[in-house]
């Protein structure tokens, strides 16, 4: 799994924090994600966009379209083509992918569920709208930017 630390391992510097948060979050919500994942990927008609969470001004979802990091990553100076290589990867079918961006840096968190993504979404019998209210009310209590 990409993106979460083992233990109770915890960030040496305090801006480093919301990493580490953020990877929590992610482990124990893991079936809604995907859920979520799912429903956003049939909302956009499979466009390549990926799932991702602004924590400015306060922690909420985002849909980042495969072509804004693609710019993202010329205009760094490639210096993202390892997040554009998992990106370009993605399966929705069978992953959950996040990207979590807080004030300039990036923390991506891919990984598998089982069930599936497409199960989770059936599982959770809930709208896509009802998922984002209750994962980003749940975001905001746990993950500080």
């Amino acid at each position: 799994m990409t993106g979460f630390l083992p233990g109770n391992l915890q960030p040496e510097k305090v801006e480093d924090r919301w990493r580490y948060e953020l990877a929590d979050f992610a482990k124990a919500h893991q079936q809604e994600l995907a859920a979520l994942s799912w429903g956003l990927w049939l909302e956009n008609q499979h466009n390549g966009s990926v799932m991702g969470i602004d924590l400015q001004p306060t922690p909420h979802f985002i849909y980042c379209p495969k072509e804004a990091v693609l710019k993202l990553n010329e205009t760094v100076g490639s210096f993202l083509q390892e997040v554009v290589g998992i990106v370009e990867g993605f399966n929705p079918e069978t992953e959950v992918l996040l990207v979590g961006i807080n004030q300039g840096q990036l923390k991506v968190i891919e990984f598998v569920t089982d069930p599936p993504p497409p199960q989770c979404f059936e599982m959770v019998s809930a709208d896509v709208d009802t998922l984002l209210d209750r994962l980003e009310q749940g975001l905001g209590e746990r993950v500080k930017g």
